[in-house]
Parts: C-alpha cells; structure tokens; sequence
C-alpha cells in the first residue's frame, strides 16, 4: 500500500526536545535537555490520597464522559483563582478545561487561523507551539526578544509586512526557551498594537508561577477590555505534568468556536484528573506548595548558575531569569553549537541545541536551551563541569 502525508505535515520535523530526551533515558546521562518540573516537587502522597477518595466515593462519576468544556467545579475554582491571584475578572471570558497547555494553542490556531495564515511568535519559541502552528499551514513570523522581552519595534514591522496575520503569540513570563519576561510597558504595547490591528493575542503562561526572584508583572490577560487575548495557563508545572489538566480563558465572541475544537480534538479532558486538581484545591494550600517549589526552584537555578559562572565563564553568556525552568546560553560566535552539543552527549550530558527553537531552524544559531528543574543537584554540578572541559577544548584550537 502506497501512500503521501499531507501537505501541512510533509515538511514537519519532530521536535528536537523529544529526540533528545529519548537519549537522557540512558544510565549515566545528565539531562539539562528535559524540560519537565522537578520531580522532588511532585504532591505524590497527595495525589495518591487524592485518587483513592475520588475513586472509592464514587468511581463512576470519574470514569464517564465529561463535558468538553471541563469539570464544572474545577471551572469554577479557576475563575476565583485567576481572579484573587492575576487580576483577570471579565464577564465576558470564559473558562475551558483543556489537555495540557499546548492544545490551548493547537485549538486557537485551529479556530482563528485558516491554512497559509500567518502567527506573530518570538524567536526563539516553545517548540511545541511552534509545531502546532505548523500544523495547521500557517506561516511563522519571528520576532526578536531582548533581555526584556519581545523587541517591540521588530513586532510593529512584522505587523506591517504581514497582513494576514491572525495573533501573536507571546510566553510572557520565564519565556521558554529565552528565559526572558516581559517588561510591564512592553505588554502594554503590545495589547496597543494588536488593539489597533485587529489581531488577537495568544498569552501562554504555563511559568507565571515559578518566580523565584523579583515582582510579578500583571498579565496582559489582565488588561484585555476588548476581548482580544486568550489566555493559557497550566498545572503541569506546580502540580505535575503527567495529568494534563491546563485551562484557557477564551472570550465569549469565539468560546462556542473553541469548544467545538476542544470536541473535535479529544472530546473532553480526563475526568479523574480534573477531579483530582479540584480536590487539590479544596483540601490542600496550593500557595503554600507554590512556595514550597519556588524554594527548590531558587536552589537549583543558583546552584546551576554559579556552575556557568565558576567552569563556562569564558565560553558561554546568559541572561540570568528571574524563574521558570530554564537558561538561555550563548556561546561564541566561531563555535560549531552543534558540535559542541554533539561532542556534550559523547560525554552523557545532554543539552537542546537552540535550532529547535527557531522559526527557521535552517539559520545559523550559537545558543543551546539548559534545564535546572530536572536534574539533581550533584548531576548539575558534574554536568556543567563538563561543559568547561569540552569548552576548554574549542578554546584551544
């Protein structure tokens, strides 16, 4: 039987993390290539406590189908929760339980974009987003970040030469993989600029919560009168990413339209799993885990910084982030990054190289993508030790 893959998935390439990780599950390999929390973060008596109460009260209600538009008390928990902790109170959005964080930018692709479309993104970008636009044959448009966030006079030129565009996309907060946040004047900006262009903007927050240093910034969700961002958040990183429970505010103009892609895509979210974050909620101080993770977070990302600094310094540079899961690390300019990625694996510490995060991945690029949040604290400090040695080595040729 012969047969072709369609034209949207013809030129797709798998993404370049997943490959990677496959190789951190050999004995010996330090992984700065996960991106997954840390797993001594992990409720896992509580979730297990959880799950047993859930499943021996009453089994079937957590077993049926659901509704598409999520577990009616979660809903309800995360709109009091957005409210108290971000500032986000429209009467006119509503809240949409969804798999994971990534379908909330697979489903508002699939509502607002058509194929051939364009999408405004940062570049670098989350991979995982990335592909899903390319999914859909949209076209990407990359924007610059600096320190502090997307450069604002690159965007109104994207916007300029790319009519149809349909949104930008943002991660405003520990951008992955920049590890940039978003100044509070270039949200305000930005929210300006798609006001007047009549484009909507995707804020994908699944890091917000992760802060380990300095203030928050308030969402551009926050500051949205008009009815123009959809909002994503998540519980795979402070609770644990193997439920897949992650959320969209979505204004009501297209709700009806999303939820129809929510359908198409995989009916409803797991009902257990949404049950279990409810509980969570209910009997559990959710702000007080939050702190408690801050905390291993803030160790793990000095520990892996004062590494850089003490063993890399004359070979890589990176702006420090103020939280998140990772570090955006430059090396020089006359260094092969993927042969320095490749040479890292042959001694068992795997790093993501920063081609994967690009729009055009074909272009040249001197960055590489580390993760603190995975690997324990004597790998980080083994782990980038190698990385000076091998570094010493281009340094000497």
């Amino acid at each position: 039987m012969s047969y072709t893959i369609s034209k949207k998935f013809a030129d797709m390439k798998p993404s370049a993390v997943r490959e990677i990780l496959k190789q951190t599950n050999q004995p010996g390999m330090i992984a700065f290539a996960g991106g997954s929390p840390a797993v001594e973060a992990f409720p896992c008596d509580e979730v297990k406590a959880l799950s047993n109460k859930i499943l021996s009260e009453n089994p079937v209600s957590a077993l049926v189908y659901g509704v598409s538009e999520g577990y009616e008390p979660l809903r309800e928990q995360v709109e009091i929760w957005l409210k108290e902790k971000e500032n986000i109170k429209s009467e006119d959005d509503v809240v949409i339980i969804t798999s994971g964080g990534t379908q909330v930018m697979d489903i508002t692709t699939r509502v607002l974009a058509s194929e051939g479309d364009s999408v405004i993104c940062e570049n670098p970008s989350f991979i995982g987003s990335l592909n899903a636009f390319r999914s859909h044959g949209c076209k990407l448009v990359g924007v610059p970040i600096d320190e502090d966030g997307m450069n604002i006079e690159a965007l109104e030129e994207a916007i300029r030469n790319t009519p149809d565009a349909k949104f930008i996309y943002t991660i405003p907060n520990f951008q992955n993989p920049g590890g940039t946040t978003l100044s509070l004047e270039k949200r305000k900006k930005m929210y300006a600029l798609a006001k007047e262009n009549n484009l909507v903007i995707l804020e994908d927050n699944p890091y917000g919560k992760l802060r380990v240093e300095g203030e928050d910034v308030p969402s551009i969700k926050s500051m949205d009168t008009d009815g123009i961002v959809v909002y994503a958040g998540s519980f795979s990183k402070i609770l644990a990413p193997g439920i897949r429970v992650a959320y969209a505010v979505v204004p009501k103009k297209f709700a009806g339209a999303f939820t129809i892609g929510k359908q198409v895509s995989d009916v409803h979210t797991g009902v257990l799993n949404q049950m279990i974050v409810s509980r969570w909620f209910d009997e559990y101080d959710v702000d007080l885990h939050i702190e408690n993770i801050r905390k291993v977070y803030r160790r793990k990302l000095n520990l892996m910084c004062d590494c850089l600094d003490e063993y890399c310094k004359d070979f890589i540079t990176y702006v420090r982030p103020q939280g998140g899961l990772f570090i955006w690390a430059k090396l020089p300019e006359n260094v092969d990054m993927l042969e320095y990625v490749n040479n890292l694996l042959k001694q068992n510490v795997a790093v993501v190289p920063g081609t994967a995060f690009m729009v055009d991945d074909a272009k040249p690029c001197s960055y590489i993508r580390l993760n603190f949040s995975t690997p324990s604290d004597e790998d980080i400090v083994r782990g980038v030790r190698i990385m000076g040695e091998i570094a010493k080595e281009f340094i000497l040729r």
